[in-house]
Order: C-alpha cells, then sequence, then structure tokens
C-alpha cells in the first residue's frame, strides 16, 4: 500500500488540534454551558485533549495508515 502526503488533511489537522486546543482552554464554560457542569470538567477536559490528539495524527498523515492496518487486521487481506 502507498502513502502520500496531503497537504490538505495538513491543515485540517491542524484546524482540529486547533479545535481540541480551544476545548482545553475554556473547558469550564464549555462544561458549564454544554454539560452537566462542575462534574464534567475532566470529560470536557479529556475529550478536548483527545481531540489534539487525533488533529496531530491527521496533520502527520498517519490516519491513513493507521486506518489500513486496522482494515488489514479485520478483514486480513
Amino acid at each position: 500500500m502507498e502513502y502520500s502526503f496531503s497537504v490538505g488533511w495538513l491543515f485540517g489537522g491542524l484546524a482540529i488540534a486547533l479545535a481540541g486546543g480551544l476545548i482545553v482552554i475554556f473547558y469550564r464554560q464549555i462544561a458549564d454551558n454544554l454539560a452537566n457542569g462542575v462534574s464534567s470538567y475532566d470529560h470536557v477536559k479529556l475529550f478536548g485533549v483527545i481531540t489534539i490528539i487525533v488533529g496531530l495524527i491527521c496533520t502527520a498523515n498517519l490516519h491513513n495508515f493507521i486506518l489500513g492496518l486496522l482494515v488489514n487486521i479485520i478483514f486480513g487481506r
């Protein structure tokens, strides 16, 4: 399988990582307005960190490689 670098995914991944960073910065306001308040502060921060990690994976164009490995494991080509 051949993978090539995509500039579109570079900018898309940066946008996803930026959104995750904003979630981590403003987690209190997000939890108060959209979730259950103080009891969900940690959940909102965790969601932000996971979003940052997914954004960095997309920025490095590793998502194609990871999905390819997953499909090969499940369907065993």
